[in-house]
């Protein structure tokens, strides 16, 4: 071992230690074998053990159902994942992230564009868009996004729904 250089136990090359996971209880402080030959172990074990892997977790389940599902439960109410499953959702969905969702709502001031009001849960502002561009437009409460797709969109309709309102209340 040369300095900062350190040989990999697996393919044998002499790599700085930045190329290592790092590991407690070492010499060095970084594991024997580079991330590069690392990420080709993983690989392997999880190409070999995948499958028995599930089929084990799978009968745990099976027997433990209780146990699952309050595991389940905990697990989706952790703050994190609850941040990553919006995440996954705002991208697949509108290809945005949870944090460009976070940076319109406070561009908005906190409030939906359209009545002004603050929704009390997170998980009534809905992202408003073009359904023929998927253009995002802004951040909406539940009332006034399911009210805007009710009338298909259509600002005639809402006119026409404004002015029946107007005349109706005469």
């Amino acid at each position: 071992m040369d300095g900062d250089l350190k040989a990999c136990s697996k393919c044998g090359e002499l790599k700085p230690l930045e190329d290592y996971y790092k590991a407690a209880g070492t010499r060095d402080g970084h594991r024997g074998e580079c991330i590069h030959c690392a990420k080709v172990i993983r690989r392997q074990w999880y190409d070999a053990n995948h499958a028995k892997a599930v089929d084990a977790a799978k009968r745990w389940q099976a027997r433990n159902p209780q146990k699952h599902a309050s595991y389940q439960q905990e697990y989706r109410n952790r703050p994190e994942r609850k941040r990553a499953m919006r995440d996954m959702y705002y991208g697949r969905t509108f290809g945005i992230t949870a944090d460009d969702v976070d940076a319109l709502i406070e561009q908005q001031g906190g409030v939906c564009v359209i009545c002004g009001r603050t929704p009390e849960r997170l998980a009534s502002w809905h992202v408003d868009h073009c359904h023929e561009t998927g253009v995002v437009r802004g951040i909406l409460c539940i009332d006034c996004n399911q009210g805007i797709g009710k009338f298909h969109e259509d600002p005639q309709r809402l006119r026409a729904a404004a002015d029946y309102l107007a005349s109706a209340s005469r």
